[in-house]
């Protein structure tokens, strides 16, 4: 048993969700107002204490077990709501290896000192003549008291040792301090402060531990206007989010996350209530930030400022985006550099641009309203790509139709909806003032010419089994059942809590990835369950998005064939209960002639494995009298 199966058999889904949500026990099932949406008529939220699961049959329409519940209320990630309820449940996780455990120690140990770090800031800030004018800089800007304290901002004084100093006499070494990186070797000899003269942001991590400073000087001459703690153990700036630990509640709430480049952004938005706003350490987003987001929403906003290096930054910042969003690691060389991937967005990345000379945190201490409506006015990367690259210049130009073109074009191709390509198309054609039909041919000039969807050689002559289900769809009932199921899981993936009850109920088990024989259908079902354990995406664009490249073709064959069916009509699920039954029926006979063979085989050569063979044998026999009489009671 794992950790998660010993977890959840011991803890009670209606137990933990009472905790926070009244519930009132109707029929076998118990039912309240969802906690993560107002609603205070219809009692839409359902715990189900057989599966153990629970769903939102209202505004959310949402569900899962203990660990989703745990994780949507307190927008946790899964490890860490694995330790939370490991730790409720009297669980022991799997122990780190001795050299995993040194290193965590280590790393704890930096942060511990990382915390104390906090604090002289603080005191530098607050209780010092020195860092008044950093205090009064952060109030000018429009910062309250309480919001200077809830996100831990500090002063560096003007000094080469003040920190050293500070640490030494509480028995720090400089080795501790250097690998904190809180201080810098000297050519010399020794070390002297890092930070200096500067306003200290505390960095954390999505889980809020702390990580390392970013550092805003006060003196205009003072270069870097921005200074980062060095790369450490637990310092990767490529990796780390400033303001995620406070933003990712409201991002799974909001479905939606905003990029801003400052600091002082993400500060002065979440006072105004916007908290679903993080930034990266820089202008340049990197993949790991935006898996992380990826985690917790697939809509993003970039709002970069307006100046032409905010638009550089998206652009260098679309690459990336691509990479993170990609469904597929087949990488194939872009002519213009900006695509190193092709492969579709699965990600809807807006941008939306700032009014000319303002800041998110000038925009938003002027108007709040005036922030929402540059949000809602966002626009998708594509669009927002052809007008950067059109603003300002010559349309009329053949040559600048053709750059703009070149670059478009394999932005457009990668969008999964054939309707979103011909209309970013149309948009394209307009745009340049050229007629569609010479941007589908890729008449294009001196551009290169259109990139192939993928690179790949030619299909042979004869379709391979392994690479296109249609011969074995038409010819072998049995992978056509499998199809039709998947068909109908993926559209609709919580019916397999349904299924499952009723399957309890005739005694069997529960629908596993052991109901489908062939490998293609056992990779597409475990991503229909993985689409009900997250909360990220719509179940059927988590399973495309996360599919292999090679079963992209068998995945819309089997939405086509299953796309007429009407989901909410309750024979759909008895025609599924009916399949299913009727596949396991076939698997069981075929283990049982399987078994028969077995067993002869062995009595006939003496081997002491007959009696092992003949208990299988009863129970696979069992098992199918089981379900012959769950699929007559399916006709009735």
């Amino acid at each position: 048993m794992t950790a998660v199966d010993e977890i959840k058999s011991r803890l009670d889904i209606v137990d933990l969700v009472s905790e926070t949500v009244e519930l009132r026990k109707a029929g076998k099932n118990y039912t309240g107002f969802c906690p993560f949406h107002p609603n205070t008529r219809t009692p839409a939220f359902v715990v189900f204490p057989d599966s153990q699961n629970w769903h939102c049959f209202g505004q959310c329409n949402e569900g899962g077990d203990i660990f989703n519940f745990v994780m949507k209320k307190e927008g946790w990630d899964f490890p860490e709501a694995l330790n939370f309820l490991a730790d409720r449940a009297g669980v022991k996780l799997e122990p780190l290896t001795r050299q995993a455990q040194e290193e965590k120690d280590e790393n704890d140990r930096l942060r511990d000192l990382l915390e104390e770090a906090v604090t002289f800031f603080r005191h530098q800030l607050l209780e010092t003549p020195g860092g008044k004018p950093a205090l009064d800089y952060l109030k000018d800007r429009g910062l309250a008291d309480g919001t200077i304290e809830t996100f831990g901002l500090g002063y560096a004084p003007d000094s080469w040792d003040s920190l050293a100093s500070y640490f030494n006499e509480k028995g720090h070494t400089e080795e501790d301090l250097l690998a904190a990186g809180l201080v810098s070797p000297r050519d010399s000899g020794g070390v002297f402060d890092r930070f200096r003269k500067r306003i200290l942001f505390p960095i954390r991590d999505g889980g809020g531990r702390m990580a390392g400073f970013g550092a805003r000087g006060l003196d205009p001459e003072d270069l870097p206007k921005y200074l980062n703690s060095p790369q450490t153990a637990i310092f990767d700036k490529g990796n780390l989010l400033y303001g995620l630990d406070r933003a990712r509640k409201s991002i799974r709430k909001i479905d939606q996350a905003v990029i801003v480049e400052g600091y002082m952004d993400v500060i002065a938005l979440h006072q105004a209530g916007f908290e679903n706003v993080v930034s990266p350490m820089g202008t340049a987003l990197t993949e790991s930030q935006l898996r992380q987001l990826k985690r917790l929403t697939h809509r993003i906003v970039l709002a970069l400022d307006a100046d032409a290096a905010g638009a550089r930054a998206t652009l260098r910042g679309l690459e990336v985006a691509r990479q993170a969003m990609d469904r597929e690691y087949d990488p194939t060389i872009d002519p213009r550099g900006l695509l190193r991937h092709e492969a579709r967005l699965q990600a809807d990345i807006r941008v939306t641009t700032l009014p000319e000379g303002m800041d998110p945190d000038e925009l938003v201490n002027e108007s709040p309203q005036a922030w929402e409506e540059t949000l809602k006015v966002a626009r998708p990367i594509v669009v927002h790509v052809m007008e950067t690259l059109s603003e300002g210049r010559d349309i009329g130009d053949a040559k600048v139709k053709s750059e703009i073109a070149g670059q478009v074009l394999p932005l457009i191709e990668d969008i999964p909806s054939p309707i979103e390509r011909d209309t970013y198309r149309q948009r394209l054609a307009r745009l340049l003032q050229i007629d569609e039909r010479t941007l589908i041919q890729g008449n294009q000039g001196p551009a290169p010419p259109r990139p192939t969807r993928r690179r790949r050689p030619p299909p042979p002559a004869e379709p391979r089994p392994e690479s296109t289900a249609a011969s074995a769809l038409l010819t072998n009932t049995g992978y056509r059942q499998e199809a039709y199921s998947l068909g109908v899981l993926m559209r609709q993936p919580d019916l397999i809590y349904r299924v499952d009850r009723s399957l309890q109920e005739a005694g069997l088990r529960r629908l596993s990835v052991k109901d489908f024989i062939h490998s293609d259908h056992q990779v597409i079902f475990r991503l229909i369950y993985e689409s009900l354990e997250q909360n990220l995406a719509e179940p059927v664009d988590f399973v495309l998005a996360n599919l292999p490249l090679s079963l992209m073709e068998h995945a819309d064959m089997i939405l086509a064939e299953t796309k007429d069916l009407t989901l909410s009509d309750s024979r759909v699920l008895r025609d599924l209960l009916r399949t299913i039954l009727d596949l396991r029926r076939r698997h069981l006979s075929q283990s049982i002639d399987q078994l028969r063979y077995l067993m002869e085989t062995s009595q006939e050569e003496g081997d002491s494995k007959v009696r092992q063979y003949q208990e299988v044998l009863a129970q696979h026999i069992l098992t199918r009298s089981l379900i012959d009489q769950a699929a007559k009671g399916q006709t009735h």
